[in-house]
């Protein structure tokens, strides 16, 4: 195998284990920061693929994340949060990691080249047409990633490949490709560092702008949430009353009324007639609030 830019060997890491501790620190740090600067060049790769799966999820398709080791930890991380942050049912989000449950306890390296494994993943997952998924390899190569992405690409789902290295084997089939070439790692290899950071800012991105598209973020707040603890619950009211321009004591009520549901409290305070009222403006909008908001205020007007 020909020597890619994640195994090559830093710049800065010949005598690094003789270096005192402040000193490995500060490359360590610095070796952070500029692998995420590398995920500004993926910006255009990243703007489509977030279009791509916000078409997908709209038309009532699954998104899945496959991947495995250090790479799988990010997937799954991203993929778990997508639900509790906005509102993306759990049963629209399937998770492929080389291993299965077991990568949990154990984050073993064998399962990374299992391609049966991966092809049993998908199908079980049963992902296909009108699905999304995402293959993350900091390598671009890892078996399972390739073979999860291959299997999705003929099952009929459109397919998006996340990797680290140019030329990478995850890109030759994927409808979009996203590049994040990081800098080789200061501990030749550990992809869990550089590599690991912008592919989580690139999932963070990716994913945070899919759901604007899904109308499920209004002027910076997540107001598809899923108010399912204390927390979360003093989130949505603050949400409220603040789009709403009412109290909290208000904003309160309206939550109760709406049932909970953040954009449905937010219209009845702008002047929907009732919770099913205000459902079906958001239906009839695409669930997006800003233009539901004004579809009320224009009927104030006739």
């Amino acid at each position: 195998m020909a020597e890619t830019r994640t195994e090559a060997l830093h710049q800065n890491a010949e005598g690094l284990d003789v270096q005192a501790p402040e000193a490995i620190l500060s490359f360590l740090a610095n070796a952070q920061i500029e692998a995420a600067k590398a995920v500004h060049g993926a910006i255009p790769a990243i703007a489509t693929a977030a279009e791509l799966i916000a078409r997908q999820l709209k038309s009532g398709g699954k998104l899945a994340y496959a991947a495995a080791g250090s790479s799988g930890l990010m997937a799954v991380a991203d993929a778990l949060e997508l639900p509790g942050t906005f509102g993306i049912a759990r049963d629209r989000i399937a998770i492929l990691i080389a291993g299965g449950d077991e990568a949990f306890r154990a984050l073993a390296g064998g399962p990374e080249d299992d391609t049966e494994e991966a092809s049993a993943a998908v199908a079980a997952a049963d992902i296909g047409k009108g699905d999304c998924l995402i293959a993350v390899s900091a390598s671009g190569s890892t078996p399972y990633a390739v073979q999860a992405l291959q299997d999705a690409r003929r099952r009929g789902a459109a397919t998006i490949a996340i990797a680290n290295n140019q030329g990478a084997a995850l890109f030759k089939q994927a409808d979009v490709a996203i590049l994040l070439e990081t800098p080789p790692e200061l501990i030749a290899g550990s992809t869990r560092m550089g590599a690991g950071t912008a592919q989580k800012i690139a999932l963070n991105m990716l994913s945070t702008l899919a759901a604007i598209h899904l109308g499920h973020v209004h002027d910076g707040y997540m107001v598809n949430l899923t108010a399912d603890n204390i927390k979360l619950r003093d989130r949505a009211v603050r949400m409220v009353a603040a789009i709403s321009g009412r109290s909290r004591d208000d904003a309160a009520r309206l939550l109760e009324e709406s049932g909970g549901v953040v954009k449905t409290a937010i219209l009845l305070a702008a002047g929907a007639t009732s919770a099913d009222a205000a459902e079906k403006i958001l239906e009839g909008t695409g669930h997006k609030l800003r233009p539901a908001l004004s579809a009320i205020e224009g009927s104030k007007g006739r």
